[in-house]
This record gives structure tokens, C-alpha cells and sequence, in this order.
């Protein structure tokens, strides 16, 4: 688990250094904001379209195989990009192949890398790997985002993209010498497992997305996650918005708002890891905290209340997204998991692409505090209003199964992605 957290920051590392200039070398290439726009709706689209499919590939094929394959082939994506950046033959055209290509290996990636990690340690201790993945992934992004800066400046926007693809293969290298805590915790390999496999489970696409449709938990995670994608969470469009405007500060300041988002994020991380049997209960309740956080941060009179703010509601937001996860990825049986992370990555596809739109036109109607707090307050009252539906009886916690071949999984956001 120590090797594996190590290739997962390498790798969110030279992530965040590729979709540090990535937007920016869009509008480079075609002068565009559109252009911008469409290149990640092509990339996020796979997952929408096929996510549950990559999912149930993930069920069927060995996992440390899948994941390697997939880590290589993300990093022969990144090298091309690189030597098409470097020769000056990157156009609208590759641009959007290859951001397709990128989102279609991902749908197999995502649910491979999140799944394999917890392989990697007992039962009891899968929480806290997910709060590894998390602590890895807000580490990675502030690295990753650092030294996107001084490559750029000394070597081109080439070069971020050829990080990552080095630490794609770095990731690759190190997958073959992992062994899991148990070896029941992933598909036997070879065709004898397969078909041990097949004959529990038919692997199909519509046995997942029925799992997922007949689990309220599940649904009640999607619920909530929706309602904070939608109504906040992008705080990278509504406090930028709200430094440069109602505060009238500069740039800087807006770097320093981010910074204490990250630092929250570690430290909910690191709280979020200590979590033992989150319950949905719990991910709605730290979900409806943040946003109310939320409300306050729009009313802030100064750069030093919003900062004040921001550290409390990056870690409750952080805190309940490793909860989330924790349900998330141990609430299936094991051979339904990875298409039930294709399910998850299809909706938050769907949350990622309306939320900006959304909270755009909130601010239009409403300005930007009253953006923050109206979506605050109405996320805040949503979500109670939800957790009052589900009944009064006491919250059920997430049964960790005692069998040890019966718990993966990985924080998603924290995969080597």
C-alpha cells in the first residue's frame, strides 16, 4: 500500500500538471473558449456513454492486468500529445481524438485503479485507505499545480504532458510487484476464474445499473452529490468570481483561497481516514454543514472572514467525500463493484457538466453572493429535507464484511488518474 500511495502521487502529480495548462494550450491552439468547453465534454463523454461497460470489464478481467494495460495506454496518449505539442502539429482535430481516447481508456482506468488499491490491505483497514487516496490526491494537486508553472516557463506546455506520461508508466511499473492483503480480494485470474466468475454472475451492464437503482443508499450518495455539484461546490468559478468582484482583490489573493482548499482537503482527508463505518446519514449531514459554510463564505466582508470560512468547509467537504466513498465502494459485493463505479462515474459526469452552467446562471439572476448563499442555504435544506424522508429510525452504518476476500476499493478521486 506504501508503493502504491507513492505511484499515486507521482501520478496525480503529473495530472495536475497536465490539466494545469491543459485549457490554457486549447485556447492556444484554437483561439476558443467553446473549442475549450467542447474538449472536455469529449473527454467526459465515455464515461456518460460507456462507463458502466469499462466497469464491467474491470469485474471480468484481472484487475492488477487491467490496470497496468490501461496505465500504459493513458501514458502512450500523453507522450503523443507531447511530441504533437512539441512539433507544433496539434490541431482542433487531434485535440478531440485524443481527448476521446483519453475518456474512453479512463472508464476501464478509474474503476480498475480505485478498486486495487484497497486489494491491498485487510478489511478493517479499507476506510483508511480510501483516506489515503484522498490525503495522495489533494497532495498530487498541489505538487502537480506548483510545477506546472516553472516546467511550462522553462521547458513548454510539451513537457507537463510528458510528465504525466512518464508517471503514467511509473504507476505501470509498480503494479506488477503489488500483492493483495488476501488473494480472494480480486478475480481469480486466467480462465478458470472467469469462469467461476460467469457462472455467479452474468458480468452484464443492466445487472449493475439494476444494483444501483435498488439500493437506496446508493441513490441517496448520487442525490447528494448532485445537490452540492449543482448548487456549490465549484468554488473555482463562484470564489474566483467573488475575490476579483465583490472584494475587488487580485489574482494572488484568489491563489491564497485556493491554497486553503487544498490544505482542507488534506486535513479532511486525514480525518475522513480515521472513519470506520460511515453511514449515508453521515455524508448528507458534513455535506449539509459545507454548504451552509458555503452561505456564510458569500457573505464574507473580507478576504481574511472568507479565509477564515474556506478551511472549515474544504475539510467537512472533504471529510464527507471520503464517507461517500467509503459507502460507495464497499456497500456492493465484490463482483458487482466495478460496474457500480461505472454507474458513479456516469452520474458524476452528468453533476460535473450541469453544475458550472447552473451556478453561471444562478449568478447571473442572483450575483455572486447571492449565488453562494441561495445555493447554500437551498443545498443545505434540500439535503435535510432528505435525511427527515429516510425516517427517524437510527442511521444504518455501512457492515464491513469479516470475509476477507469481501472489501475493496479505492477513493476515486485519488486513483492514478
Amino acid at each position: 500500500m506504501r508503493w502504491w500511495s507513492v505511484a499515486n502521487l507521482v501520478s496525480n502529480t503529473g495530472t495536475w500538471m497536465q490539466l494545469t495548462v491543459q485549457n490554457l494550450l486549447v485556447l492556444q491552439v484554437t483561439g476558443s473558449a467553446a473549442a475549450t468547453g467542447l474538449s472536455m465534454s469529449v473527454q467526459a463523454a465515455p464515461a456518460l456513454l460507456v462507463g458502466v461497460a469499462g466497469g464491467a470489464a474491470v469485474d471480468r478481467w484481472p484487475r492488477r492486468t487491467t490496470a497496468a494495460v490501461s496505465q500504459v495506454l493513458l501514458g502512450a496518449v500523453a507522450f503523443a500529445t507531447a511530441a504533437l505539442v512539441a512539433t507544433d502539429r496539434l490541431d482542433m482535430t487531434a485535440l478531440l481524438v485524443l481527448a476521446a481516447v483519453t475518456g474512453t481508456i479512463a472508464t476501464v482506468d478509474a474503476p480498475a485503479c480505485a478498486l486495487l488499491g484497497n486489494d491491498l490491505v485487510p478489511v478493517a483497514d479499507v476506510p483508511s485507505a480510501i483516506g489515503v487516496g484522498a490525503l495522495v490526491h489533494s497532495a498530487g494537486r498541489l505538487v502537480g499545480t506548483a510545477l506546472a508553472g516553472v516546467t511550462v516557463g522553462l521547458l513548454g506546455a510539451g513537457a507537463a504532458y510528458a510528465a504525466n506520461a512518464v508517471s503514467f508508466l511509473f504507476v505501470a511499473s509498480v503494479i506488477p510487484f503489488l500483492r493483495p492483503a488476501s488473494e480472494g480480494a480480486a478475480p481469480t485470474p486466467g480462465p478458470a476464474g472467469r469462469r467461476a466468475g460467469e457462472a455467479q454472475d452474468a458480468m452484464t451492464v443492466r445487472e449493475g445499473l439494476a444494483f444501483f437503482a435498488r439500493r437506496p443508499r446508493l441513490v441517496a450518495l448520487a442525490g447528494i452529490a448532485g445537490i452540492s455539484a449543482v448548487l456549490g461546490r465549484n468554488y473555482g468559478l463562484t470564489l474566483a468570481v467573488l475575490v476579483t468582484g465583490p472584494l475587488a482583490l487580485g489574482a494572488g489573493s484568489f491563489g491564497a483561497v485556493s491554497t486553503m482548499l487544498a490544505v482542507g482537503g488534506i486535513v479532511g482527508a486525514v480525518l475522513g481516514a480515521r472513519l470506520r463505518r460511515p453511514s449515508v446519514r453521515l455524508v448528507g449531514v458534513l455535506a449539509a454543514t459545507g454548504a451552509l459554510l458555503q452561505a456564510a463564505a458569500g457573505l464574507s466582508p473580507s478576504l481574511a472572514v472568507l479565509l477564515v470560512l474556506v478551511l472549515p468547509m474544504a475539510v467537512v467537504e472533504s471529510v464527507s467525500d471520503t464517507a461517500g466513498t467509503t459507502v460507495l465502494q464497499t456497500d456492493p459485493p465484490t463482483r458487482l463493484r466495478g460496474r457500480v463505479l461505472g454507474v458513479w462515474n456516469g452520474i458524476g459526469t452528468v453533476w460535473g457538466l450541469a453544475g458550472p452552467p447552473a451556478l453561471g446562471l444562478l449568478m447571473e439572476v442572483a450575483g455572486v453572493r447571492g449565488a453562494l448563499v441561495a445555493g447554500g442555504l437551498l443545498a443545505a435544506a434540500v439535503i435535510g429535507a432528505g435525511l427527515a424522508v429516510r425516517g427517524r429510525r437510527a442511521p444504518a452504518a455501512v457492515t464491513l464484511p469479516t470475509v476477507a476476500g469481501e472489501l475493496t476499493g479505492r477513493e476515486a478521486l485519488g486513483t492514478a488518474a
